[in-house]
């Protein structure tokens, strides 16, 4: 899984180096057509289509589960592979329409077995996970869209520096408990670790502002069209992202019945 949205990806120096190579090709006097450059509607059915692959990439590993198989192999096998694909991505954004696609088939897998692991557990909880995520992205959309939330640069450098303390924090966390017998303090289901995952998921909810402000800057620079599917990929990660937080915090809450 990739958890940084302010990701890899939508970061101001992946769009500026391509505003920068945008406006090399107009001091060579080189024509681009309209059709050639990045577009908002087209980064949304870009963001449609993804979501619809990574939708049915996650209906197999939820049949296994659910049809006595083990989830498992290709649940890993898929969160790997999607890294794999992310980092790929961040250093070759060109690469993004044929990576893109990739990536949420990949993910998918991923996404379909811890899903099918949760809700043979706690019945329902999928449900809830899939419309608290839909509701909160909706919710964030149109505080950016009507601009009652303004992404500034301190905004920016909060929202960062809280996802990468979080990242940090759970790479430290994943790394220690391998070799030790430490129980990380976001593992069950106590207040401190439901307050923490609730402070991850407004974490990973900011982060969907920044990846609309990204996406909106790179239309206006007039990007190349394959970073319709680069910036429609980033929006995803942080999805996803949202939607494991939720899948976990759900699940504290429930364990706690």
């Amino acid at each position: 899984m990739a958890f940084n949205s302010k990701n890899p990806f939508l970061s101001n120096k992946r769009f500026s180096s391509n505003a920068v190579s945008r406006a090399e090709e107009v001091h060579e006097a080189k024509i681009i057509d309209y059709n050639q450059e990045m577009t908002l509607s087209g980064t949304i059915n870009k963001t449609a289509i993804l979501f619809l692959i990574l939708c049915a990439s996650s209906m197999i590993t939820w049949w296994m589960a659910f049809n006595g198989m083990n989830p498992m192999l290709p649940a890993i096998g898929g969160a790997i592979v999607g890294l794999i694909l992310v980092v790929i991505s961040a250093f070759k954004p060109q690469a993004s329409p044929y990576l893109a696609p990739g990536y949420a088939l990949f993910e998918g897998l991923f996404i379909g077995g811890i899903s099918a692991i949760f809700e043979l557990r706690y019945p329902g909880i999928v449900v809830n996970a899939v419309g608290a995520t839909l509701v909160t992205f909706l919710v964030c959309l149109g505080l950016y869209k009507f601009r009652i939330v303004k992404v500034t640069e301190q905004f920016k450098s909060v929202v960062v520096a809280s996802t990468l303390a979080i990242a940090t924090y759970y790479l430290i966390s994943w790394v220690v408990s391998m070799f030790t017998s430490w129980t990380p303090v976001h593992h069950g289901n106590s207040m401190m670790s439901i307050g923490i995952s609730v402070f991850v998921i407004v974490i990973a909810a900011l982060n969907l502002f920044l990846d609309f402000d990204q996406i909106e800057k790179g239309v206006q620079q007039r990007m190349p069209k394959y970073m319709e599917w680069f910036g429609a990929m980033g929006l995803m990660i942080t999805l996803v992202w949202l939607y494991v937080e939720f899948l976990r915090l759900l699940s504290k809450l429930s364990s706690k019945d």
